[in-house]
């Protein structure tokens, strides 16, 4: 089997492959995107809070 037809079959069978797969609706993906930049902005106020609160910190001690 030369390279041509092993790229060839490889193709083939991710069709066949991509035929299966189970496709979530656009209003899951719509909800499940919402779901992940609700959790990355609160994730991300959580760590700058204690970002500022560390800085805080250390800049009192710094300067006294």
């Amino acid at each position: 089997m030369t390279i041509s037809q092993k790229i060839n079959l490889f193709f083939k069978e991710v069709l066949v492959e991509m035929k299966r797969v189970s496709w979530l609706s656009q209003k899951d993906i719509l909800r499940y995107t919402m779901i992940v930049l609700g959790v990355v902005i609160v994730a991300a106020l959580f760590l700058g809070g204690l970002d500022y609160i560390f800085t805080s910190i250390i800049k009192s001690f710094v300067l006294k």
